[in-house]
């Protein structure tokens, strides 16, 4: 693992299936832009925090869960050159238009691993 996204987002619990559906179709294109793993994981047991947590992170409502998701690259670069592509690429915009989930409530980086065991 040399380059990892990051991601989190609220979903709509009545949306599961149709968010699962949704990241199948887009971890092709993950793929053939260079990613070599895509994980979405919907929630499960995700604590309220004292200070903060994932669903105060992303505005969770009470209908809504946290979904925690990673895409693997083989470097930075690699990585970098994908969102260039991802952001011309008409497929990719199509699938942002109809995101089963509020994306200005996503939350997201770039991570250098530093311990994988």
């Amino acid at each position: 693992m040399d380059y990892v996204d990051g991601f989190v987002v609220a979903v709509p619990t009545s949306n599961k299936e149709t968010y699962r559906q949704h990241a199948a179709e887009a971890a092709p294109l993950f793929k053939e832009f260079g990613a070599i793993r895509m994980v979405e994981c919907w929630e499960d047991d995700v604590p309220d925090g004292k200070l903060t947590d994932f669903r105060r992170a992303v505005q969770a409502k009470p209908d809504e869960v946290v979904v925690f998701s990673w895409i693997e690259y083989p470097s930075k670069e690699i990585r970098d050159a994908a969102n260039q592509r991802m952001k011309a690429d008409p497929r990719m915009k199509a699938m942002a238009d109809t995101m089963p989930f509020d994306g200005k409530r996503m939350i997201f980086g770039g991570f250098a691993p530093i311990l994988d065991v």
